[in-house]
This record gives C-alpha cells, sequence and structure tokens, in this order.
C-alpha cells in the first residue's frame, strides 16, 4: 500500500508570522524561523519535514495563503 508523503513550501516574504499553521498542523511539523523576512517578521518553515502528511491544513487556515502542499505517493 502507498504511503502519502507531504511537503510544505511558505512564500517566506509575504509570511506575516502570526503563528496559525503552527496549532493548525496535526503532526508538529512547522515552526517559526529566528531569522526575519524583508518585512520583519519571523516567517514558518519545515521544522519537521519527515512528519508532513500533506494533510493541508496549514495552507487552509493561513489567512494570507504564502503555503502551498506537496503530496506525493511513496511505496512503503
Amino acid at each position: 500500500m502507498a504511503k502519502i508523503k507531504g511537503a510544505i513550501v511558505v512564500d517566506t516574504e509575504k509570511c506575516k508570522g502570526c503563528e496559525v499553521c503552527i496549532t493548525a498542523c496535526p503532526t508538529d511539523v512547522i515552526g517559526m524561523s529566528k531569522e526575519v523576512n524583508g518585512k520583519g517578521y519571523s516567517y514558518a518553515f519545515m521544522k519537521n519535514p519527515e512528519a508532513c502528511t500533506g494533510c493541508t491544513n496549514c495552507a487552509i487556515v493561513c489567512p494570507d495563503g504564502v503555503i502551498t502542499v506537496y503530496r506525493i505517493k511513496v511505496e512503503a
């Protein structure tokens, strides 16, 4: 049976660091960077990429729509 592996891409220059995506992630994949973008905000990134299932919760709750989710099937 194939397993789904996910990955997210965050538009770091548009992310305002609201952290809504962090609480929406059921597998604790997302963290906030210690660095800041051009507007002075910390931004979301994948701190635990191997745990991502591609559920899209983060992209759905993002108020600015800066998260893109990718899903691939991986043979188990």
